[in-house]
């Protein structure tokens, strides 16, 4: 009767310790999207002014290995004053996680990217949120077998360069929150 007990009780913390780990696995399989901007981790970014006419200026943000894209693109958006800009990019990452937005529980959910990947594709925007620009991509990567996986660009890792040709508007876009989805969207209609 003793082991029944203990072997109930052992069943018992099994199911406790393995509902945890599931628990902890999907908090950590999800990003909320106020949480899911890395900083400063773009040490070799470099910045060329490619025209300088108005109404638009146009740059080329290079970044190289080991830098992490999507925070260098906000802190070339926040050095430079950028406003309103659209953006497209080639290169290549050793590394990425991507996210794909789920509105039933308004987060990200990650994807994964393991490994050496070429960027086939990533565009994206900036548009100001109470005064500070927000930097918001969609990144297509290949792996070797021709495969792609694609999402919201969470985190990308340079390796060995990616090339980011940015416009920058003549007219700031703003974005207003959207308590339904927990997002910042652009406005149109703000000024």
């Amino acid at each position: 009767m003793i082991n029944v007990k203990q072997l109930s009780y052992t069943m018992l913390m099994v199911g406790f310790v393995t509902t945890m780990g599931h628990s902890q696995e999907t908090t950590n399989e999800y990003v909320a999207p106020s949480e899911a901007v890395p900083r400063g981790k773009a040490p070799s970014m470099k910045v060329q002014l490619l025209n300088d006419k108005e109404p638009t200026k146009q740059y080329a943000v290079i970044f190289y290995q080991g830098d992490e894209a999507f925070s260098g693109l906000l802190e070339f958006a926040q050095k430079y004053h950028v406003t309103s800009a659209h953006f497209t990019a080639i290169g290549a990452v050793n590394g990425a996680t991507l996210g794909w937005f789920d509105p039933q529980r308004k987060m990200y959910k990650k994807i994964p990217v393991n490994g050496q990947h070429e960027v086939i594709g990533m565009s994206g925007d900036i548009a100001l949120y109470q005064g500070k620009p927000v930097v918001h991509t969609h990144m297509v990567v290949g792996a070797p077998d021709g495969t792609t996986r694609a999402g919201h660009v969470l985190a990308a890792y340079v390796s060995p360069t990616l090339e980011v040709m940015v416009t920058v508007d003549p007219v700031a876009m703003q974005k207003r929150f959207d308590p339904e989805t927990d997002l910042t969207l652009i406005d149109p209609a703000s000024k």
